[in-house]
This record gives structure tokens, C-alpha cells and sequence, in this order.
């Protein structure tokens, strides 16, 4: 049996996870939690054999949640479930030590595929991340762009304004104050030279952070 954590701020997304996983008869859901932190605590409390992460979350964000609980206990399993499709994400995921990578629009069985090839200890992405994700990480190059000196909330944040979300809607998507995200998105712009969100969005369509740039 497949002990599984599902960390996920949305009740109903976890509802529904739970739902899908257990239908299958090796797989039984023994914990849920709505934050990184809550996750880390779950995790001591439990033991689960696969924590299925989402990204977005408030307090603690999927990476850093899996960078913690990673240096706690160094066999923990973790497959990250996230809305993002791009390889940027996938590489900080496999590169902080998580073995999975899948977006929330992969079938079911995909979805029971990932969990039973991070049961076992074997790597499992998204086919649409996979060709790109495994050059990348082959490559191995630190720091060989500017979006690699961005934090992990810095580029999520990039990524959220890119597609069009206003400062007040990051904040409620992320669970954080307006002038945090505002703080944050500060240092992105500093960082990677952009002066106002026109140059963002370019920016994040011209790297492939986000599709379809004209």
C-alpha cells in the first residue's frame, strides 16, 4: 500500500486527488495539508511513502516546503503537482531533490503512474516537459541565465504578472500581503534588468516562462 500526503491550499483540488488515488487498491491517502509548513508537520506526523506538492501554496511554497523537508529526512519521496507547464519549474524541482514533475492537466492514470514510479524511487515527468527538463539538467550549467539568479517565489511571481494578473491578484493567489508580492517583484525586476510589466510579459514570453507571445 502507497501511504500518500497530499499538499495542496485548495480543498477541493485535494478532494479531488484524493478521490482519483484512491480508486486505485495500492494507493491510500493518510494526510493532507494546505501549506509548506502544515506539509513539513504532516510529514513528521506520518511517514507517507509520496507527498504529491503543488507549487503555489501561501507561507511556505512547494520548493522551499520540499528543500525542508528534504534536509529533515533525505529519503523522502516527492512528486510536485503544479498548474505550471514550464521546464524552468520542472528543473528547480528535480534540482532541489524531488523526484517528479507533473501539471494538473495529466490524465488519471498519469497522475497513478507518477505516484507509483515515486513509490519506487524512479524519476517521473510530464511528457511535455521531459525532452527539455533532461537537456537541462544534462547541461548542468549554474547561473547560465538570468532567470537561474531569480528565487524560486521571484519567478513564480514573474510568471503570474506575465500572464496578465494584477499585483492585489498575485497576492490572493499566493496568500500573501501586496507589499510583499510588490517587494518580491522589485528584486525580479533588478535582477533581470526589466523596468515596468511591459518588459516583464516580453521578457517571460521571449524565455518560455509562458506561450504564445506575437
Amino acid at each position: 500500500m502507497i501511504k500518500v500526503l497530499l499538499v495542496d491550499d485548495h480543498g477541493l483540488v485535494r478532494a479531488g486527488l484524493k478521490r482519483v488515488l484512491e480508486e486505485e487498491a495500492d494507493m491510500h491517502v493518510i494526510g493532507e495539508a494546505c501549506s509548506g509548513q502544515e506539509a513539513v508537520q504532516e510529514f513528521n506526523t506520518k511517514c507517507p511513502d509520496v507527498v504529491v506538492m503543488d507549487i503555489s501554496m501561501p507561507d511556505m511554497d512547494g520548493l522551499e516546503a520540499a528543500k525542508k523537508l528534504l534536509s529533515l529526512h533525505h529519503d523522502a519521496r516527492i512528486l510536485v503537482l503544479t498548474m505550471h507547464p514550464e521546464e524552468h519549474y520542472a528543473v528547480r524541482t528535480l534540482k532541489a531533490g524531488c523526484l517528479g514533475y507533473v501539471t494538473k492537466g495529466v490524465s488519471t492514470r498519469q497522475l497513478r503512474d507518477a505516484v507509483r514510479a515515486v513509490a519506487g524511487g524512479r524519476r517521473y515527468l510530464s511528457d511535455e516537459a521531459k525532452d527539455t527538463v533532461m537537456v537541462q539538467l544534462l547541461a548542468d550549467r549554474p547561473n547560465s541565465t538570468p532567470i537561474d539568479r531569480l528565487s524560486d517565489r521571484e519567478l513564480e511571481i514573474i510568471c503570474l504578472l506575465a500572464r496578465g494578473l494584477k499585483l492585489k491578484e498575485v497576492a490572493i493567489e499566493l496568500g500573501l500581503s501586496v507589499r510583499t508580492v510588490e517587494t518580491y517583484q522589485m528584486r525580479a525586476r533588478r535582477k533581470l534588468g526589466l523596468r515596468n510589466k511591459a518588459q516583464i510579459t516580453r521578457f517571460a514570453y521571449e524565455n518560455k516562462l509562458i506561450q504564445g507571445y506575437d
